[in-house]
């Protein structure tokens, strides 16, 4: 379908200093030069450790949840396959949806999270589904899929598919509106991000080969959407699956970066995917 975060006073008493405290120094030493030096250690306190320097884990929108696991293995510095057995353990114990399986791919939130010496791959993949959860449930979504006929997971699996196939907010809007159309009319999909996510792979060139293999994310041989979200979206595809551009397109193609077409007309679909063909074979030709 596409291609596309007391220093001793005196020996004979001690002082904890507080956030006034702590002020206070930081006056105190611009009214005295000599001062200045010393208020560093006076911050820090004999007792109280050095603050734990924060780092953040950035999870992308649009990215699978085996990506997901790997990039939190390799943030807390754990063998591979950690964060994935993690994921599938009961005692994890994730806040996702019913609907959803067990399964957590969709409700693995795209965001940046904060990673300290106490992070662990538990914490981290119920953080990111806490916080699914709260945007996915909100009331103007829930109402949203309700206006399609749909439950929140199906309108989930929709902004995956939104998510994959297009780059812009304008073009997720309209994609969504390609896939509204095509559920209202019985019509196969035809997406080749399903495909992609059924052979583990993310690539723009679908062959014919690929579009028959046996997969419940095969939505050219299959009706429907897939049993699945096909990754985990943001906010503004999970924006353009509740509320899609107007249109009557049943069929878009990426020409070329920043070129996606969108027509209602099949004639003009197979020209467009002509030129997209012309294009690629004069990219592996240069």
């Amino acid at each position: 379908m596409t291609h596309r975060s007391w220093q001793p006073e005196r020996r004979r008493r001690r002082t904890r200093l507080t956030r006034r405290g702590t002020l206070m120094l930081f006056l105190g030493a611009a009214l005295a030069v000599a001062a200045a030096v010393t208020v560093p250690l006076l911050l820090l306190g004999e007792d109280e450790p050095a603050p734990e320097k924060q780092r953040t884990l950035v999870i992308p929108e649009g990215w699978r949840a085996g990506q997901v696991y790997a990039a939190v293995d390799r943030s807390l510095g754990l063998p591979a396959g950690t964060t994935r057995r993690a994921a599938a353990a009961p005692a994890t114990a994730l806040a996702l949806p019913e609907a959803a399986g067990g399964n957590p791919e969709g409700y693995l939130f795209p965001a940046t999270y904060p990673v300290t010496s106490s992070t662990t791959p538990e914490s981290l993949l119920r953080y990111m589904a806490e916080t699914a959860g709260k945007r996915f449930g909100a009331g103007h979504v829930g109402a949203g899929a309700q206006r399609h006929g749909l439950s929140v997971h199906q309108t989930v699996i929709i902004a995956s598919i939104v998510q994959a196939e297009a780059d812009t907010a304008e073009d997720m809007g309209k994609v969504a509106r390609v896939v509204h159309n095509r559920l209202a009319r019985g019509m196969a999909l035809q997406m080749d991000s399903t495909i992609n996510y059924a052979l583990g792979r993310s690539t723009v060139d679908t062959t014919h080969e690929d579009t028959r293999i046996d997969s419940p994310y095969n939505t050219y041989e299959r009706t429907g959407l897939p049993p699945t979200p096909i990754g985990n979206p943001g906010e503004q595809a999970m924006t353009a699956a509740i509320e899609p551009a107007k249109g009557d397109w049943l069929y878009f193609v990426t020409v070329r970066p920043g070129d996606t077409r969108f027509t209602a007309d099949y004639a003009e679909h197979q020209a467009n995917v002509a030129e997209f063909n012309a294009h690629r074979r004069a990219a592996k030709a240069g």
